[in-house]
Order: C-alpha cells, then sequence, then structure tokens
C-alpha cells in the first residue's frame, strides 16, 4: 500500500509537471502576440506556428524532469536544493530549445517568447509543486486514505520508527499494533501482540503494510518470523539503516527518511502494472460490454425465461492483498442455499445447473459480468482467478506459497487457466502456473494468454 500510494502520487505530480509547458507558452504568446495558441492551430499572418517549439519543449522538459528528479514526491519535502533542480532542468531545456532554433532556419520565433515561457515555466513549476504538497498535506490531516501499519517489534528502536511513521509528511500513517518478539522490551504505546496472534489479521482486512521494525542485533530473526508474516499476504517490509550515500532503486522506500527494503516486492505496486495494465484493463473493458450488450441483454432474457431467480449471481472471492470482494457472474444454477455454493465444486452433469446455464459456463459466458469487476478495480483481465474465503482458508493450510496469488489482482483468465488448470483440478499445479505469471508479467504476456483464451473459449476442459 505504501508503494502503491507514492507510486499514484509520482504519477499525478509527473501528468502536472508535463503540462507545464503548454500553460507556461500560452502565457507567453498571449503576453508577446496577444491571440491564444491552444485554440488557434493557425498563428495569424506573419507569426511563426509554436506547436513545434511547444513539442521539443515538452519533450526535452520531461527527459530533464526525469533527471532531475522533478516528479519524486520524497523531493517536496527535502530540506534544500528544490530550487536548484528545478533551474537545472530548466536551463537544459532551454538550452537544447535554443540550439535547435538557432538550427532551423526556416521559421523565426521570438525570443521574446521563448524567455517569457521560461521565467512562465519556472514560476508555474514551483507553485505547482508547493500546491501539490499543500494537497498532500491536507489529504494527511484528513486521515480517511491513511495507511494502516503493523509493526513488528517493541522496543526503542520500533518505538522511533512508529513516532517517524505518525509525524511523517509524506504518507498519512496509523499504528494498528506492535509485534512482541520473545525476550524484547515493550517500550511502545498502542496494541501488542505476540507472534502467534498475527494470523487474526486474515484477508487483509485489518492492516495494509508490515513493517519490521528491529535493530541489526536482531535482524536475523527475521528469517523465523517471515513464514507467519506471509499469511498476512500484504506487503512486508523491514526497516534499514545502510548510512549516507547508499540507494537501492528498486526494493528500497524512502519514506521521510525512514528507509524500508521489500523483503516480499509486490508486482501490484509496481508503476507498469498500475498505471499501463490499469488503462489497458479500462479500455478492454470498456470495449467488450459496448460490442458484446446485444448478446448480454439476449442471456439476460434467456436466464429470465428459464426460471425464478435472480439474472446475475453474486459470490465472495478473495483477491489482490487477500481482501474479499463480490464478483459478478450470470446465474447458471438454481437457486439455493448460499452456504452450498460457497463450499461446494461444481462437477460434471451437475443437477443444480440450468439448461441456460450449462450453455453459459460450456462457453464461458458466465463470465461476462466480470468486465464490471475489472472495471469497478476488484479484478482484472488477467491473473489468478479469484477463489472463496472458505477454499482459500483451507488451501492455506495445505499449499506451500498459496498466498502469493493474492499478491496481484484476480483475472478473469489466467495463465493457469489456459493452461486446463481450472475447475476441479490440482491447486498446487495452478499455484505453479500463477508464479509463472507473476515472476514473468508483461503486457504482452497478457495479450498471449488473452489470444490463447479467445481460441479456447468453447472447448474448455473443466468448464462444468
Amino acid at each position: 500500500m505504501i508503494r502503491s500510494r507514492l507510486s499514484f502520487a509520482r504519477l499525478y505530480l509527473r501528468i502536472l509537471t508535463l503540462l507545464l509547458p503548454a500553460c507556461a507558452y500560452f502565457i507567453a504568446v498571449k503576453v508577446r502576440f496577444g491571440f491564444n495558441f491552444l485554440l488557434t492551430r493557425t498563428a495569424p499572418s506573419g507569426l511563426p506556428s509554436y506547436w513545434g517549439v511547444l513539442l521539443l519543449t515538452t519533450i526535452v522538459w520531461a527527459i530533464a524532469a526525469e533527471e532531475s528528479e522533478l516528479w519524486n514526491v520524497e523531493q517536496l519535502y527535502a530540506p534544500g536544493g528544490k530550487s536548484r533542480k528545478l533551474l537545472e532542468a530548466l536551463a537544459f531545456t532551454y538550452a537544447v530549445v535554443m540550439a535547435a532554433g538557432f538550427l532551423y532556419r526556416q521559421a523565426s520565433y521570438s525570443r521574446v517568447v521563448i524567455a517569457v515561457s521560461a521565467v512562465a515555466l519556472f514560476v508555474l513549476a514551483t507553485l505547482a509543486r508547493v500546491m501539490f504538497r499543500v494537497s498532500m498535506e491536507l489529504l494527511r490531516k484528513d486521515g480517511r486514505n491513511e495507511v494502516k501499519i503493523l509493526v513488528v517489534g517493541t522496543d526503542r528502536f520500533a518505538r522511533r520508527v512508529g513516532t517517524s511513521l505518525l509525524q511523517g509528511e509524506v504518507l498519512p500513517c496509523r499504528i494498528v499494533g506492535f509485534v512482541h518478539l520473545p525476550d524484547q522490551e515493550i517500550a511502545v504505546d498502542g496494541p501488542i501482540y505476540e507472534l502467534d496472534q498475527i494470523p487474526n489479521f486474515h484477508n487483509g482486512n485489518a492492516i495494509n503494510d508490515v513493517i519490521v521494525a528491529l535493530p541489526a542485533s536482531r535482524l536475523n530473526d527475521i528469517h523465523t518470523i517471515a513464514p507467519t508474516l506471509e499469511k498476512l499476504c500484504v506487503p512486508t517490509r523491514v526497516v534499514i539503516d545502510l548510512g549516507d550515500g547508499v540507494v537501492l532503486r528498486d526494493r528500497l522506500i524512502d519514506l521521510g527518511g525512514i528507509r524500508m527494503l521489500d523483503l516480499r516486492p509486490s508486482l501490484a505496486e509496481s508503476g507498469p502494472y498500475l498505471v499501463q495494465k490499469r488503462i489497458f484493463d479500462i479500455a478492454f473493458s470498456i470495449v467488450v460490454l459496448l460490442l458484446t450488450l446485444p448478446l448480454t441483454l439476449l442471456i439476460a432474457l434467456s436466464i429470465r425465461l428459464s426460471g425464478k431467480g435472480p439474472i446475475f449471481f453474486v459470490q465472495e472471492r478473495v483477491g489482490l492483498n487477500g481482501r474479499v470482494f463480490r464478483m459478478f457472474k450470470f446465474r447458471t444454477m438454481k437457486v439455493g442455499s448460499r452456504e452450498e455454493g460457497d463450499t461446494r465444486w461444481t462437477c460434471d452433469k451437475d443437477p443444480r445447473r440450468t439448461a441456460v446455464g450449462t450453455f453459459l459456463r460450456k462457453s464461458n459466458l458466465d463470465e461476462l459480468p466480470q468486465f464490471l469487476n475489472v472495471l469497478r478495480g476488484d479484478m482484472s483481465i488477467v491473473g489468478p482467478r479469484p477463489e472463496r474465503p472458505f477454499f482459500v482458508e483451507r488451501f492455506l493450510a495445505e499449499i506451500d506459497r498459496y498466498n502469493s496469488r493474492h499478491m496481484f489482482k484476480a483475472g478473469i483468465t489466467g495463465w493457469a487457466q489456459v493452461n486446463g488448470w481450472r475447475g476441479d483440478t490440482s491447486i498446487a499445479k495452478r499455484v505453479e502456473y500463477d508464479l509463472y505469471y507473476l515472476r514473468n508479467w508483461s503486457l504482452t504476456f497478457d495479450l498471449q494468454i488473452i489470444t490463447m483464451t479467445l481460441l479456447r473459449i468453447f472447448r474448455s476442459k473443466n468448464a462444468y
């Protein structure tokens, strides 16, 4: 949760930063010539178009901002050096723009416009960064978006970490408790749990992150407590002090000066997964829902005419970080008890199926409403199939590393499913394929799985 919150904050700051050159040129051209070039694509007679200059400025500005880490949220809270980095990015950007203008002789651009846009960009960037920090501060004080943290450790080191988290400016945090380890002093204020009480925080409902706050002398205890922490299926960090000048960009989080190393980095917190996959999921789901709207209405009508009962079947499933959500499907069975549906597998020639339901399950068309779950953010197009809480509890005790499949969003289809591991088949094999997907995820891999799903949609094995 900490990493995902920071990733979203960086994304918003990045978008805001990349929009600034357009605003700067709007101001400059308006001041110099009195016309709005953003709304007038053709410049007045005798004046060059500034669209090309804006495009070049934006591209170079993006490169300079990346190198100067202008969209690094933590930099907003740095004690010094913020204006220097901004000026460095600005100087590099306009040095390239002026050099390009000197070499490009087919049009003559006003040097006043370039100069005014540079000043405007500096002012706008400064104001935008101040406003962004103020907005984050308001969110922190609001408390509704706070990150709920379980701290492992109860000594003075853990107390210092807890105090820093609560007083931190970057993200609002709330400590839900401390975990006491054997032979450890208690120097913290708040709920204290013993190590064997940790599994009470099941299905990710009580905490968002686990932070291991142990002094260097007790870091060896991590190997002992790691299997217990794995049951929580939430991101786990360990607070470390590597000294000044040591940076681990991939697995280290710097939260207001507290450095945390990911013991189990989550794919669901990576930038490409959060942004690229989410954009793809939304776009693909909208297209599918629009294209299948006539078919959806026909299926709904068929279910309504086939007998009594609702059109949709809604069931609780376990998804990302073990959170329970309500998954939608077309109803394919006769109305029965909820307990039976939550604890019983569907089998071949299941007497509970309706005539329409048999066709829908064989063709996988009963899964169409799950694209609504994708739009809601509960699921992804591709990922491990979500399981019922009853079976999750059972498999946690029987299957090694089963909870690893909850480190990323559940999917409508997945690598295990297109390889035949669906329905009443080996759970261990399913986990093996889900972990392979976790290690090798990419949008290209998602497209491969979607293609395989479409090719096998009417000949899926174990689709009862």
